[in-house]
């Protein structure tokens, strides 16, 4: 097997998109909007099931650590798969386990019982999150990619967003219990849709991969930390991973909780606060780092560097300034800048490898941003609370990790060759 490169130039007689990619793309970002609105549940109830299951702040954030540990533990393992096993499937499989093991929640009699619930959301994420942007990447030639994740991971925001709102007021209104029941359920709904993608096949748009069987784990990873680009946009990733798992686990506690504020209102601002900045932070991320190619080096990663840092500035604001408006309009502008990244580094991760080994990149990146991120940085925080006493002592954690992520980016900006693909 010939030693792969950073990056794969796109094949000149493969320029359009695949048949069928529109209809793949919609129902794909349909189920991550679903993805993160389970995901976030739990973070909009805290107090309400922390008070019902008599839980400590630490244990509060456990669930959430217990379902990124599994989530990040399975990806390779689909990642693996992924190479091998229909992908639609192996999607519809996962959607169809993460919905039912969310309204599995609802039934949760004591701490054990809520993390096993939320753990094995884990294992039915790990199956789509590892696999759908490489199905994408092979449905879109790498000129067009940026565009096309950009639509896919702009449904992260809006799907955490609904994540608040519709379980703040459910919760709010009828109990967590009913909170969780309403937003797993549906789920099941995507997972069927799934089963009607097709698969445009691996490697379509690059030439080393097509027609080429796909390399064992160990060549992957001997390929992908060769990968200067790869290893940079990844650590990067994880940095910044540590600091919004922390921020979107804390941030509606610490309003209520620190500054005075009720579950309720906090609630209905957070969810449109993240949706509208999210949505327009992601849609000009990703715009952005297209329109910028022509004047600097690695203009993925330059966007990413640049707008994470007022990112830190605006998160760290939202922590002194009066409440009400100016807090959430501090808020505001760290989620608008905090999302610029989210479709170029992603889509630098899609161009940076071979076409071969895509998933298994996607799902090496799953694992390391989770593991070194948001896996450990909820918990942290409440274990920084609990023993300080302050739970601004831990929440100081996010600008932080955002700061060292822009850094992590900066460098790759200033450093890295450009490459053909990018």
């Amino acid at each position: 097997m010939q030693p792969v490169p950073e990056s794969n130039e796109p094949t000149a007689q493969v320029s359009a998109p695949v048949a069928g990619a529109g209809f793949t793309l919609a129902v794909l970002t349909a189920m991550n909007l679903l993805n993160y609105l389970d995901r976030y549940v739990p973070s909009a109830v805290k107090g309400l099931f922390k008070a019902d299951l008599q839980l400590t702040d630490t244990q509060t954030s456990l669930p959430l650590t217990a379902f990124v540990i599994v989530y990040m533990l399975a990806s390779p393992v689909f990642g693996g798969l992924a190479d091998r096993w229909s992908r639609p499937r192996l999607i519809a499989m996962g959607v169809a386990l993460w919905s039912l093991a969310t309204a599995a929640g609802a039934l949760a009699v004591d701490f054990w019982t809520f993390l096993a619930a939320r753990a094995l959301v884990g294992v039915g994420e790990a199956a789509y999150a590892t696999i759908a942007p490489s199905l994408l990447s092979d449905c879109y030639p790498p000129e067009k990619r940026n565009r096309v994740l950009t639509v896919f991971f702009v449904a992260i925001p809006v799907g955490s967003a609904l994540g608040y709102v519709i379980g703040g007021l459910v919760g709010a209104h009828y109990g967590w219990r009913a909170a969780f029941l309403v937003c797993g359920l549906p789920g099941l709904l995507a997972a069927v849709a799934a089963l009607w993608i097709d698969d445009p096949g691996r490697g379509r748009f690059e030439a080393l991969a097509v027609g080429e069987p796909a390399p064992d784990w160990a060549f992957a990873l001997r390929a992908l930390f060769a990968n200067r680009t790869y290893v940079v946009a990844v650590a990067g990733y994880t940095a910044v991973t540590f600091a919004q798992g922390g921020l979107a686990d804390w941030i509606p506690e610490y309003l209520v909780r620190v500054r005075g504020m009720d579950l309720q209102t906090v609630s209905g601002a957070l969810g449109p606060i993240t949706a509208v900045a999210a949505l327009l932070g992601t849609t000009l991320g990703g715009w952005l780092a297209d329109k910028i190619r022509l004047i600097t080096r690695q203009s993925y990663l330059a966007v990413a560097a640049l707008a994470t840092l007022p990112a830190a500035v605006f998160i760290a604001l939202a922590l002194v300034v009066p409440v009400g408006a100016p807090v959430f309009t501090a808020v505001f502008f760290a989620q608008f800048f905090l999302w610029f990244y989210n479709g170029p580094i992603n889509t630098l991760i899609a161009n940076a490898v071979d076409g071969r080994m895509r998933a298994r990149a996607f799902s090496l990146s799953i694992l390391s941003i989770h593991l070194f991120g948001d896996a450990i940085s909820p918990t942290i925080i409440g274990k920084i609370s609990d023993l300080t006493g302050n739970l601004t002592n831990g929440v100081l954690l996010v600008p932080a990790f955002l700061a060292l992520g822009s850094l992590i980016w900066g460098l790759g900006w200033r450093r890295l060759p450009e490459s053909a693909a990018a």
